[in-house]
């Protein structure tokens, strides 16, 4: 044992190597490891991790919670998120309890009787810029499944030139990481849905393309059934999965123009007659918020959706007008409000921005005047902002900027109060902020092209 002093020099019990200055080793009860090796035991126990836990299963949180994660980041609409609270808690609910065979067969009553729980898609209708895709996608982070939005207008029938229904689909399973289990709990929400209703007169093809076509290819998927999505595209001979849309939870919204206008025919219809004799229509005029509280299906097939894509939505919602206390509250009370935004930009460069109450109150009213809700509410801040930002850098000297009203009621416009580290207080006018107007919503969808591939 004397003649052979190294063979007492520790050695990784993993790879043999001998501990030397390059090569420490960590020692342990009964042995040794080096770093390589311990890189390589983290990369095997991590594989072991996401084999064990089953991603696809997200947490279930009650209605209540959901509402509330809801309350931080949307004002208002307090139908529309309870509705979906608890449409959604319900749909992974059944998917929580399900059998193997993706099917929610329970007990009733202790009994042998087996109930299977079908899935409720929802349809979200409401004017523009009242926040429809900001529920769906704050749902989908509380919920944490992953999360796609396609847009209908751009949605054309198979062998159309145009993305067909299955790229939604395809999408889904990017979000999730190519995992199809994954994908197979996700959410896919639909907007512009009322774009591809068929209300046209006389049956245009170019218009059925993307119209009721649409419709009609989207109803499998919708209601559940069995995908093949090549993970290559659409080149021939890639790889294929199996990607089954039972437990894809769908969401459609829309601004649905006119709809009103159809609830109010149905619930006051006019009164035809001439002379003395006829009718005399007293009924008072009936708010949007109460028309929209009466909404039916029937209302949505008179819009132009055909029954049987109706009937894959059996919850439907909808999203009230914001007014002008609402859109105040937006600008200042969310997690992620706009005034709490550009605070932090200005405070990146060590100025205070601040706005008065009735700063506030004129920029909510000049976009409930545009009729853009609460999605022109960034462009006319960046309007409003825009030359004050443009010199900021420049201004080294500069402490705070105070966003206020100057002038008396139809005079009014906006100003910035300047005050610079050295006492000096610079007042200087603001443009009117103009607010931008997203064309999709503002406008009909364009027929799609009817060239057939």
């Amino acid at each position: 044992m004397a003649d052979s002093p190294s063979s007492a020099q520790p050695t990784c019990s993993f790879c043999g190597i001998e501990k030397s200055p390059q090569v420490p080793l960590i020692a342990g009860n009964d042995g040794h490891i080096c770093e390589q090796c311990v890189k390589l035991a983290y990369q095997v126990v991590s594989s072991w991790g996401r084999r064990t836990q089953n991603p696809s299963e997200p947490e279930l949180k009650t209605p209540l919670a959901i509402k509330d994660f809801l309350d931080e980041y949307i004002i208002g609409q307090d139908e529309a998120k309870k509705t979906l609270s608890v449409a959604v808690y319900n749909h992974y609910l059944r998917l929580k309890f399900q059998d193997s065979q993706a099917e929610a067969r329970i007990p009733v009553n202790g009994g042998s009787d087996m109930v299977e729980l079908e899935k409720s898609n929802i349809l979200l209708a409401g004017p523009s810029g009242t926040g429809k895709t900001l529920l769906v996608k704050t749902l989908a982070r509380i919920i944490g499944v992953p999360f796609v939005i396609g847009d209908a207008t751009t949605l054309t029938q198979a062998g159309y030139v145009g993305e067909d229904v299955d790229s939604l689909l395809k999408r889904l399973l990017e979000a999730a990481e190519g995992d199809v289990q994954q994908a197979q709990w996700g959410i896919v929400y639909i907007d512009e849905i009322d774009k591809i209703a068929s209300r046209g007169s006389g049956g245009a093809s170019a218009r059925d393309v993307s119209g009721e076509g649409v419709q009609q290819a989207l109803l499998k998927m919708v209601e559940g059934s069995e995908v093949r999505i090549s993970k290559s595209g659409r080149r021939e001979g890639g790889e294929e999965v199996v990607l089954n849309t039972q437990n894809i939870l769908f969401i459609v919204g829309g601004a649905f123009p006119g709809l009103t206008e159809l609830i109010s025919k149905r619930l006051q219809p006019p009164k035809s007659g001439i002379g003395f004799s006829a009718p005399i229509n007293t009924a008072s005029a009936i708010s949007n918020e109460q028309l929209l509280v009466a909404l039916q299906p029937d209302d949505l097939l008179q819009f132009g959706l055909i029954p049987e894509f109706i009937g894959r939505f059996p919850v439907i919602t909808f999203l009230q007008d914001l007014d002008v206390d609402s859109l105040k509250r937006i600008l200042t009370e969310p997690r992620n409000a706009l005034t709490k935004q550009y605070r932090q930009l200005f405070a990146f460069q060590n100025v205070g921005l601040d706005f008065t109450e009735e700063s506030l109150t004129f920029i909510a009213k000049e976009a409930v005047k545009r009729g853009t809700g609460a999605r022109g509410l960034r462009g006319m801040m960046e309007s409003m902002l825009l030359s004050t930002m443009f010199d900021l850098p420049s201004r080294t000297n500069l402490a705070s900027c105070t966003v206020q009203v100057s002038g008396e009621e139809e005079s009014a416009q906006l100003s910035v109060r300047e005050e610079y580290g050295d006492g000096e207080v610079v007042q200087e006018p603001l443009p009117t902020p103009t607010a931008t107007v997203d064309v999709a919503d503002k406008s009909e969808a364009l027929p799609a092209a009817s060239q057939s591939v």
